[in-house]
């Protein structure tokens, strides 16, 4: 059954079951008598499958949301409403709901633009923040981030949620314990099947969209089908292409497996080999974020690399997407729906596997997440995908496309979030916001 044909009686059944098949003490323990008013911004595919989550918590009530696009937000309320029988206030102008709801809880899903200055805004108007990953589209965007959480003592989580993913966390525990050995190199890496891109006519907004605010800080292009919904992480100028996406996932399992929490050197190269070039006129659009990468990240004690393409997504590779560790005892193989396996050195030896323990819709884990993020909530303490873990994660994919933009290696000091040697390069580590907007402070 999926989640969106659920009416209330059967969402509330379905909620307490789920609640209970998942560790009850954790859940049940943070329960306050009085629900989490909670702010939903962003109401597209994913804020929702965040807000769903929130109100199977049993711990939420969804007092308002807000999007620029009444044609996500209205439906989106009224599935809301339906759920919990309780109308959410709809906003378009997150600042109007910060400061006349004053909720406990902000849910930022909005493109990845927006992020910074959302979440910011959130914790300084007293809420505790839940971001989607990743957490800014620059470098010094997510500094501000995390000295805003500090500064305010507020709750932030990102959404990496294959922290708290069963099989991940079994197969991180393996990797810790020294099973695969000492581990030299760690290749990471997504395909995708996809082919040449023809360009999209431009049109006018559709009504209920409110475009300019949709761009933002971000510069403002034409309005294109191909942008909006979900398409605007292929555009450089809202989002970081496959590697800003899919790649943080597995920066994430990296630095979680290590005990370094940069690299030194970073390196990356790619294009668009199949897509063919990016075109942005007044009259129509592609994407222009690479469908071929490859990017290198030096570290103290391994290297790690990350590819994709968006094309030949085929059966000659067992797997799509992950994380291969070598280490001197073995392979092993961090996935997703595939779970993991252990390629043993040794021959003689079995392959290990471990099956994923993953909710629809989406095959994901944010029911834990989210689980995680009221406790901490309660007990004031740091969550499991803290905002400054999420930083260094999407620091990492960040680093990867800004050498790609500027087509050499970079030499990052992550003590200072400096790039050695390089003003050109340091200037990436920021971009300017298009006014009004104001890039935030340290």
């Amino acid at each position: 059954m999926s989640r969106t044909s659920l009416n209330r009686r059967q969402f509330l059944q379905h909620s307490v079951a789920t609640g209970l098949a998942l560790s009850a003490p954790a859940v049940l323990g943070a329960r306050k008598e009085t629900p989490y008013r909670t702010a939903l911004i962003g109401t597209g595919w994913w804020g929702m499958n965040i807000a769903r989550t929130a109100l199977e918590s049993g711990q939420c009530r969804v007092v308002a949301c807000c999007d620029v696009d009444r044609n996500q937000m209205d439906p989106a309320a009224a599935e809301l409403e339906r759920l919990s029988g309780h109308k959410p206030k709809n906003y378009d102008d997150y600042r109007e709901l910060l400061e006349e709801i004053k909720p406990d809880i902000a849910i930022v899903a909005t493109p990845d633009h927006w992020h910074p200055l959302i979440t910011i805004a959130a914790v300084r108007a007293g809420a505790d923040v839940y971001v989607e990953k990743p957490i800014s589209h620059t470098i010094r965007e997510g500094r501000a981030m995390v000295s805003a959480a500090r500064e305010t003592g507020k709750i932030v989580q990102v959404g990496t949620h294959r922290r708290v993913s069963p099989h991940n966390v079994s197969g991180m525990k393996f990797l810790k314990e020294g099973n695969a050995g000492k581990i030299g190199m760690v290749r990471a890496f997504v395909h995708y099947s996809g082919g040449p891109e023809e360009p999209t006519p431009n049109t006018e907004p559709p009504a209920g969209l409110d475009w300019d605010f949709w761009c933002g800080p971000a510069p403002l292009r034409p309005f294109c089908k191909k942008i909006h919904p979900k398409g605007f992480r292929n555009f450089l100028d809202y989002a970081n292409g496959t590697l800003g996406d899919w790649g943080i996932h597995w920066m994430d399992q990296i630095l979680w497996w290590t005990e370094e929490k940069y690299p030194k050197r970073v390196y990356s190269t790619g294009g668009r080999n199949i897509a063919g070039g990016p075109v942005s006129t007044a009259v129509e659009q592609t994407t222009d974020a690479p469908d071929t990468q490859v990017a290198t990240f030096e570290f103290e004690s391994f290297i790690a690399s990350w590819e994709h393409r968006r094309y030949a997504h085929n059966h000659a590779e067992k797997t799509n997407i992950g994380c291969y560790f070598y280490g001197t005892k073995g392979t092993f193989h961090m996935g997703w729906r595939d779970g993991w396996n252990f390629y043993p050195a040794n021959k003689s030896q079995k392959v290990i596997h471990q099956e994923p323990t993953l909710h629809l819709p989406d095959e994901q884990n944010i029911r834990e997440l989210f689980a995680d993020f009221l406790k901490s909530i309660k007990d004031r303490t740091r969550p499991v995908c803290d905002i400054e873990i999420g930083q260094r994660s999407t620091n990492m994919s960040l680093l990867g496309m800004l050498s790609y933009k500027i087509g050499r290696s970079v030499d990052w000091d992550g003590k200072r979030e400096h790039i050695l040697n390089d003003p050109e390069a340091n200037k990436l580590l920021s971009r300017e916001y298009r006014k009004p907007w104001v890039y935030p402070g340290v």
